[in-house]
This record gives C-alpha cells, sequence and structure tokens, in this order.
C-alpha cells in the first residue's frame, strides 16, 4: 500500500515548466504588465531636476529588472578571470590546442564577415537614415565612445583585477570594471600557468575550486531569469512604448532582419553544411540563447552556454571551456556586425553623407578585427562609436538611436550567443572531436544545468 501511494505521488506531483517556457511566460506578462505601466502615465514631474517620475509598477518592474542585472555584473569580473585563465590551463588535455585555438578565432572571422555584409546590404536596402521621423534633436554624443587608440591603450590593464574607481560630489566611490583588462591578464595568466607547469598545480587547484564555486552562485542567478524577464521587458516597453519604434521603425526592421536573417538561415546553412543537423543545434542552444536575450549579456550566459555547447551539442569539455569563454568576450555577431553595420549607414543617411566602397570595407575591417571592443557586457555603443570614428561620421548620431537600444540589445545579445555556442559546435565537428551521440540524443530537461542540479523526476539522457 505505500509503494502505491509513493508512486502515485511521484505521478501526480506538480513538475515547473522547462526554463525555456518559464522564460517565454515572462516576456508575456512582461509586454501585458509593461502596456499597463505605460498606460497608467507618470505619477508627475520632479520639481528640483525636472525629471518625470514613473508610477509604481514601472518603478517595481525596473527595480526587479535593475536588480538581475546588478547581480549578474556582481559576478562578471571574477567569472571571466576564472573561467579564462581555467581553460587556458584546460588546452594542454586537448590534442592539436594551437589548431584548435586557431580554428576557432578562423571562424569568428568567418561569420562575423557574413554577418556584416548582410548588415551592409540591408542598411542599403531599406535606407533606415531615409526613411524615419526622429528629429535632429536627440542628435547628442554618447558618454563612452570608443576609437581605436581607446582600444589599444585599454589593452593595458590598470591593475590586476581590472577594476577603476571614480569619486562622486557626496563622496562616495564607485567601482567599475573593464572586462577586457580582466581578459587580458587571465589570457597573461592562463599562458603563465602553462609555462610553469608542475610548480603552478597548486594555484590551478583553486581557481578551479574559486571556478565552481563563483558558478555555482551565477547558477542562483539564473534561476531568477525567468522573473527578472518580467522586470527588463516590462520596463522597456512601459518607459518607450511603441512611439519610438515608430519613430525609429526602418531601423528596427533592418536590425531585426538581420539579426533574423543570421540566427535563422546563415547559421542553419553552416550547420547543414558541416553535416549536423538545425533542429537538434537550436533545441540545445535555446536555454542560453533565452537567457541571453533576457539578460542581455554574453559574459553573464557565459556558463550556461558552455554547459549546453559541451552537454547538448556535445564539444569536448577541454574545447568548449576554452572557445565559449574566448567567443563571451569577442564573438559578437549581433552587436560588432549586424548593428554597427546598419548604425552607420544609417547615421551616414541621416545627415546627409555619402559612404564609398572604401568606408564599407572599413566598415567590414572594424566588424571582424575590433570585436572584443564590446568585451561582452552590453558595449555595442561603444562597437558603434569605435566604428563612426573610424569612417569619421559625426558621434552625435549615436543619441538618436539610444532610445530603443535595450529592445534591440536583447536581439542582439541572443544572436552572440547562438554563434558562441555555434563556432565551437562546427570546429569540433570538423576535427572528428564532438560527440555525435550526445548531439542527435532527445533533449533532457534538466540537461543544460550543472551537475550537482538533480531532477526529481529526471529524464535519461545519454549525455
Amino acid at each position: 500500500m505505500n509503494t502505491f501511494v509513493k508512486e502515485q505521488a511521484k505521478h501526480t506531483r506538480f513538475k515547473l515548466p522547462s526554463f525555456g517556457v518559464q522564460v517565454l511566460i515572462g516576456l508575456v506578462l512582461g509586454v501585458v504588465l509593461g502596456l499597463v505601466a505605460r498606460s497608467m502615465g507618470a505619477d508627475g514631474v520632479d520639481a528640483t531636476t525636472g525629471e518625470v517620475d514613473p508610477n509604481w509598477l514601472t518603478e517595481t518592474l525596473s527595480t526587479v529588472g535593475g536588480t538581475f542585472v546588478t547581480l549578474l555584473r556582481a559576478v562578471v569580473p571574477p567569472l571571466v578571470f576564472l573561467a579564462i585563465v581555467a581553460s587556458i590551463a584546460n588546452l594542454r588535455d586537448v590534442t592539436g590546442a594551437a589548431r584548435l585555438a586557431w580554428k576557432t578565432l578562423a571562424w569568428f572571422a568567418i561569420t562575423a564577415l557574413i554577418a556584416v555584409s548582410i548588415g551592409i546590404t540591408l542598411g542599403l536596402v531599406l535606407q533606415p537614415g531615409d526613411h524615419t521621423s526622429v528629429t535632429s534633436d536627440g542628435a547628442t554624443a554618447p558618454g563612452t565612445t570608443g576609437s581605436w587608440l581607446d582600444f589599444l591603450t585599454g589593452l593595458v590593464p590598470a591593475n590586476v583585477l581590472g577594476l577603476e574607481g571614480s569619486a562622486a560630489e557626496d563622496g562616495s566611490v564607485s567601482m567599475s570594471f573593464n572586462v577586457l583588462q580582466i581578459l587580458v591578464v587571465a589570457i597573461a595568466i592562463g599562458i603563465a600557468t602553462l609555462k610553469v607547469g608542475e610548480a603552478a598545480e597548486p594555484f590551478l587547484g583553486f581557481v578551479r575550486s574559486a571556478l565552481a564555486v563563483v558558478q555555482k552562485v551565477l547558477w542562483w542567478i539564473i534561476l531568477l531569469a525567468p522573473i527578472a524577464t518580467i522586470g527588463l521587458l516590462g520596463n522597456a516597453v512601459a518607459s518607450y512604448g511603441w512611439d519610438a519604434l515608430g519613430s525609429l521603425g526602418t531601423f528596427t526592421i533592418a536590425i531585426y532582419a538581420g539579426l533574423l536573417i543570421v540566427l535563422l538561415g546563415v547559421y542553419p546553412a553552416l550547420l547543414r553544411l558541416n553535416g549536423l543537423s538545425v533542429k537538434q543545434f537550436f533545441s540545445g542552444a535555446w536555454p542560453a540563447i533565452s537567457l541571453a536575450f533576457v539578460s542581455r549579456s554574453s559574459v553573464g550566459t557565459m556558463p550556461v552556454t558552455e554547459s549546453v555547447t559541451e552537454r547538448n551539442l556535445g564539444v569536448p569539455r577541454a574545447y568548449a571551456s576554452f572557445a565559449v569563454p574566448l567567443g563571451a568576450t569577442t564573438k559578437m555577431d549581433g552587436c560588432a556586425s549586424i548593428y554597427p553595420a546598419i548604425s552607420a549607414i544609417f547615421v551616414a543617411q541621416f545627415f546627409g553623407l555619402d559612404l564609398s566602397v572604401t568606408d564599407y570595407l572599413l566598415i567590414a575591417f572594424v566588424s571582424v578585427i575590433g570585436s572584443a571592443a564590446t568585451a561582452g557586457v552590453t558595449g555595442a555603443t561603444v562597437m558603434l562609436t569605435l566604428t563612426l570614428s573610424t569612417l569619421g561620421l559625426p558621434l552625435e548620431g549615436v543619441g538618436l538611436l539610444l532610445a530603443i537600444d535595450p529592445i534591440l540589445d536583447m536581439g542582439r545579445t541572443a544572436v552572440n550567443v547562438a554563434g558562441q555556442a555555434l563556432v565551437p559546435t562546427i570546429v569540433a565537428k570538423r576535427e572528428g572531436i564532438i560527440d555525435q551521440e550526445v548531439y542527435d540524443a532527445p533533449r533532457a530537461r534538466t540537461a543544460w544545468r550543472e551537475e550537482t542540479t538533480v531532477d526529481p523526476d529526471p529524464v535519461p539522457v545519454s549525455a
């Protein structure tokens, strides 16, 4: 009798929807609550600053979404440093590591070149700068800009942690970090551990243990993503509504058309050319892609991307732990290729400036070579200003596009992360090191989670 009761309880136990479904539910609720918040209007205008006071629902959505992003940013510095050091150390366990590294970088460049070509084509065909109702009143230079000199000098770490402090007028000190500098420090230390050899084992043991702890904390943050989705998307809808999208409608269509062509056209074509199932790739990579859409952070999504690349797509752990962290900081088909290409053409058309063939080649060059300037954390504005300054276009044009940047950044980051999972999968397939059984296996509900996660009613999976 007891056995029967236990079996009945097991089959009637409530199960939460899968992570991807939870995020989709969050997307729907976010849009609905955002529209409700926008219909409620503002609570008034601050007499001191003249700024509009948001209503309680908009403020709540902003707080929920902002808290999630703040938590993600808090774990980025240690996560990037530890992941890169550990991944470089893992390369010694991979046969032909140097060849894999160069082929990974080559595929990063190839896919970036394809993406920027699509962006340039859409910009010329749709002419977003000539079909817009936005006025020059919004043409203001951004507070954060990028240039080749800033990019090169930014590679030199100010300190071993890549941290920077700034003092406010009230005497408080705020800390910020430069992911690119952290990346440079981590690569240097990772290579040093390889050169030192056995003497570095205690240090590597500490790095791997610390990485496991940081990833555990990040998993807890990631579990909040469905709730954060409601806040992030709801606040975007409440704050920007459809007015900003309407004035930049052609530009928005061009960006998302380019993103969809790359995500649903180019990537599937590359998969088929390499004998890989498109359905299996997207079903395996979906948890990372959906989280990237919500969080707007490639680095924050990195543990999920690495996990699905290894456990769902069959890429060996030693190689995935190198390629994915590297891609999270340098592989940006959305932010560094499609977006700056279309945006640069928009700015040129808006200000009535003609671009030559050389200018279009420069756009492609910047996208392929300078993508590291985005640094994996919502840095598309820096990449855009780098492109504009290279072409000699007015930086004030960036201000025209900032109103809808959060809405665009969701799609950009999703494409970024899809590419970061795609390249290691293709390279592993071409090198004959992919586990094809894992790639072709039915997807388990929790196959992407950390190894310590236990499903109360697990679905068997060969991974």
